[in-house]
Order: structure tokens, then sequence, then C-alpha cells
């Protein structure tokens, strides 16, 4: 019987280097490289959407907006690309280089079929190792429904709106977020069970 080829294990340090010469975006998660692949028209338009919406909230705060070229470091073991983010106050980057984010204070990713547990799952669990994040936010793309997490204290309290005339409250930056406004030209189903995000 045929052996399997021995996986190859990036450092941390391997990972960021390859990454800052790389054509294409990586996340990075215990040793292993993932290439990104690219997004949908709905989901483009909805980082869009909400990136937009924020910053029109945010002008003139201490607060900047980025996104999903922003990388950030939730973990010793994790690089990832949030959709959106969200900073305040000082960012605190890794390095002088200035292109992975510390602090967030606000993550939103927009889910898709193939990452949507992991966005719910692993992922999540390394971006509550970041002591400055209130808020993580999770939109589907293929129906009216925004999965909400605040943190409250030791516990993340998590909200569901699936109303298109829903609004979402991000109180650590001060903004309010509609469905209408998230979904602006974007295709979704109103009010019916869709079971593809779970």
């Amino acid at each position: 019987m045929a052996s399997l080829p021995a996986q190859t294990l990036f450092t941390p340090e391997e990972y960021i280097t390859q990454e800052r010469k790389a054509l294409h975006k990586n996340e990075y998660l215990d040793g292993q490289i993932f290439a990104m692949s690219g997004a949908s028209r709905a989901h483009s338009l909805i980082t869009s959407n909400i990136s937009n919406t924020l910053y029109n909230q945010l002008v003139g705060s201490d607060c900047e907006v980025h996104s999903s070229d922003m990388r950030v470091r939730p973990s010793p073991i994790a690089y990832f690309y949030p959709d959106v983010v969200v900073a305040c106050g000082e960012p605190r980057f890794e390095d002088d280089v200035y292109d992975t984010l510390l602090n967030p204070v606000v993550i939103v990713e927009v889910l898709s079929p193939s990452t949507a547990a992991y966005d719910r799952g692993e992922k999540f669990e390394h971006y509550q190792q970041l002591t400055s994040l209130r808020d993580y936010t999770l939109v589907s793309q293929h129906r009216f429904c925004v999965e909400h997490y605040r943190r409250q204290d030791q516990h993340w309290e998590r909200t569901e709106f699936c109303a298109p005339e829903s609004v979402m409250s991000l109180i650590s930056i001060g903004c309010k977020l509609s469905l209408r406004d998230i979904y602006t030209r974007v295709a979704v189903a109103e009010q019916k069970e869709d079971t593809r995000d779970r």
C-alpha cells in the first residue's frame, strides 16, 4: 500500500514572508496555508454594502473600516482576511509593514456554503481570542439573515435578524446596519427557510 506524502507545515514567519510576495490572498491556520477563492457577485455586493454603510456612519470618528484586504492575526497560529473589519482608537499592527491588524473591534464574515461551518466554529474560536473584539457578524448570501454575536463580559450573546425590515445595532462603534442596506441589489429569498449556510 502506497503511503501518503507528508504534508508540509509552515511557521507563522514562513507564511507571512510568502504572503507578502503572493499574487493571491491566502489564510493560515496551525501550519497550513489555504488559498482564498474568488467571491460571488452577492458576496462582493454584501461586503461593499456593509463597508460603505459603516464608513459613512464613522466619518469623523476615530474608527477605520477595512474590507477583505486587511489581514488579522487573532491567535498565535492563525491569520485571516475578514470580509469587513473595524478598528477604533490607535490601530495595532504586528510589525512596521502595517498589514496585519491585531485589535479589531468589529468583524464581519459573509457566509458561503463551503465556509459557513468554519466561520461559525473554528474561525470564531480564534477570533474570540482577540480581547479587542466586541462584535462578530455572520451574513447569509442566500436569504435575509444575519447572525450577530456581541461580547458580554465572558460570554457571547447571539441574536439573529431574518426580516428585511430588521436593523442591527453595533453598540461598540455606535452604528446601525439595516438588512435592506446590507442586501441592496442582492437577490435573496424573503422569509423562506434555506439551510445552505448552516
